[in-house]
């Protein structure tokens, strides 16, 4: 691909498709198996399906950096254990962050999956502990980001030419 004349862009959108349909796809599977068991009220579908589209979109970016990087199969391992899955404990996922000390919820204010979590929280429920306008701006600028090293990584050639 990297002789091709395929501009780098092209390159990623392919790759983010695909990251992009297998997170929607898994997420369908999710959600229809739990619509088995509860009821699923939806507060705002056009909050949500834009969150989890924008959510999807980010976190494909993330793989394909984490892909870029990663040598072997334990590798690849490494971010989802020890950067995502704290932060996702830490974002407010099984809490809300009004119940922290004011130091705390400074703190957590830091943490990107906050707001994609309240996003989605306010989607479904309508109660949010962040603004939604806060939530999407700050989606829209970790994905505008991430676009941005993964197209600087493609044109290095990071990780693909070895």
């Amino acid at each position: 691909m990297l002789v091709s004349p395929t501009p780098n862009y092209i390159i990623l959108l392919g790759y983010l498709i695909g990251g992009i349909g297998r997170g929607l796809l898994v997420g369908l599977v999710v959600t229809l198996i739990s619509v088995a068991f509860t009821r699923l009220p939806i507060h705002n579908i056009a909050i949500t399906v834009s969150v989890v589209f924008l959510t999807a979109t980010l976190c494909a970016m993330g793989g394909f950096i984490n892909a870029i990087y990663g040598r072997k199969f334990d590798d690849i391992a490494i971010v989802p254990t020890f950067v995502l899955t704290p932060l996702t404990y830490l974002g407010g996922v099984f809490y809300s962050i009004a119940l922290l000390p004011p130091v705390w919820q400074h703190v957590s204010q830091l943490n990107p999956i906050l707001y994609t979590v309240n996003a989605f929280r306010y989607g479904i429920l309508g109660a949010s502990d962040i603004n939604i306008a806060t939530a999407y701006i700050i989606l829209l600028l970790f994905i505008a980001m991430l676009g941005w090293v993964c197209l600087h990584l493609l044109s290095k050639g990071t990780g693909l030419r070895q």
